[in-house]
């Protein structure tokens, strides 16, 4: 212990600590400037890049609003796949087949529609047209069946609108 105090009682201990503070001041300065300069450098490449305006400016600028973009395409997707959702439970599937009801009127003026959703849930309606009177007559469809007698053309519009996959052709 005592030579260490005498090593640091010795005057080139103390002037290679000077020495060495004085280097690392020197240092700091150094890079300092090379700090300050690289600063100097960069804030102009910024201005020229963007034509006389600061380039990081408007990088930030650029990046807020795509951060906001991407929150209303977010929402915006949200808002497809809850009208998607709704969609299943519209009408989408649909089949008409006209007929003549009765020998003595011309014409298919009669007629049973199919109208389904995307679980073959909905109505089949049938029109039967006469000479003295017109009757309409609806029936719930559920999974493709119903749980009332259905006439001939009646499956025959069901079966068509279960098989059109949501493309409707007129015939």
């Amino acid at each position: 212990m005592e030579q260490f105090l005498e090593l640091l009682e010795s005057n080139y201990v103390i002037l290679g600590i000077l020495v060495a503070l004085i280097v690392i001041f020197l240092v700091l300065v150094f890079v300092c400037v090379k700090y300050s300069k690289l600063q100097k450098n960069y804030n102009n490449f910024m201005k020229k890049v963007g034509n006389g305006e600061n380039l990081q400016e408007d990088l930030e600028t650029f990046m807020y609003k795509l951060d906001k973009v991407e929150k209303q395409n977010a929402e915006i997707n949200e808002y497809c796949k809850s009208l998607g959702n709704q969609l299943d439970g519209c009408i989408q599937k649909i089949g008409i087949i006209r007929y003549n009801a009765f020998k003595d009127t011309g014409s298919d003026l009669s007629f049973a529609l199919a109208m389904l959703d995307d679980k073959n849930n909905g109505v089949v309606m049938n029109g039967i047209y006469s000479r003295e009177m017109s009757n309409i007559y609806a029936k719930p469809v559920e999974n493709g069946k119903s749980s009332y007698t259905l006439s001939e053309e009646e499956k025959m519009a069901i079966d068509k609108a279960v098989n059109s996959k949501g493309i409707y052709k007129v015939q």
